[in-house]
């Protein structure tokens, strides 16, 4: 098969990693001397790699997080009331979202809140799961406007006629 009519075909199946790494194997004359099953592996490889990368890239974008804070960064020699064990049990592989349950970082300003809860959704990204980062008042006010349309009869809907007793 020549190589461009497969590298569309990689394509238009969305192996978009596989096919980068062909491009690369073909350009490194090292890998002529691996067998097919080894060149294969390594292109499988590449191509779940990519996918993983792919899917952090949007779930990352999708938490709409505040910088590029991680948990590896948390400074704990400030005197700011962080219980590094907790930290640490927390990341361990996000436990807390598998567990569903929510994280709630309070403290004074300038303490370091936004960058603890942006590094704990970061890093529960890392691991797979999907996170939103917001701010309370931001929450509240979503959570009203949900309630509100929660409880607003739907649009177009009849309501029951009443007499003039039940009024």
């Amino acid at each position: 098969m020549l190589q461009e009519p497969m590298m569309e075909k990689l394509l238009a199946m969305r192996l978009q990693g596989m096919a980068d790494a062909l491009k690369t194997q073909e350009q490194d004359p090292g890998t002529r001397e691996l067998s097919f099953l080894e060149r294969l592996a390594l292109l499988v490889d590449h191509q779940w790699n990519w996918r993983q990368n792919q899917a952090l890239t949007r779930r990352l974008r999708v938490a709409k997080l505040r910088g590029n804070a991680c948990v590896e960064e948390i400074d704990y020699r400030a005197a700011r009331g962080l219980d590094k064990s907790m930290i640490r049990a927390l990341t361990q592989e996000s436990a807390w979202v598998r567990n569903h349950e929510h994280i709630f970082v309070l403290g004074p300003t300038g303490v370091g809140k936004s960058f603890v809860a942006s590094a704990l959704a970061q890093k529960a990204c890392r691991d797979g799961y999907s996170a939103l980062y917001t701010r309370a008042a931001a929450l509240f006010r979503d959570l009203t406007i949900a309630r509100r349309r929660q409880l607003a009869p739907a649009a177009g809907q009849a309501q029951p006629n009443r007499s003039a007793g039940d009024r």
